[in-house]
């Protein structure tokens, strides 16, 4: 450790565990829907390509934050906090979509405030546990 580095809390050890593992599940199934067999597409059901896109790109800034967090560098949560403003923005254009019909899967509706209820504890948990 360096001289001037502060220990890292379990909390925001365990903040970084749940980054990484949404990460990991994220880029998994996204990758699946996106680059896998036809029958994952299939399975996947009416969903709308750019939220997949988005989910699946948000995975790799998923496993950033969370190393982030891991190490207690401030971008980590800074990180969580982009993560968190965004997947908002994606749920409120999923929204305007549903208002004019568009076709969607239910788990959507579920997922996208999920993901950005989960970053939303992260950031606001991490936030006074690493130092500027």
């Amino acid at each position: 450790m360096h001289p001037t580095a502060q220990p890292v809390s379990t909390l925001l050890r365990a903040l970084a565990l749940l980054g990484l593992v949404f990460g990991v599940a994220t880029l998994v199934s996204g990758g699946s829907v996106l680059f896998g067999p036809e029958e994952a597409r299939i399975k996947a059901g009416a969903y709308i390509p750019w939220v997949v896109w988005f989910n699946f790109l948000a995975g790799f800034a998923y496993l950033a934050s969370g190393a982030g967090l891991w190490f207690g560098r401030r971008w980590g949560v800074l990180l969580a906090a982009g993560i968190t403003t965004l997947t908002l923005g994606a749920l409120a254009v999923f929204l305007v979509q549903l208002s004019l019909g568009v076709p969607y899967e239910v788990r959507t509706l579920a997922a996208l405030p999920f993901r950005a209820a989960v970053w939303a504890v992260i950031t606001a948990l991490a936030w006074s546990r690493v130092r500027p």
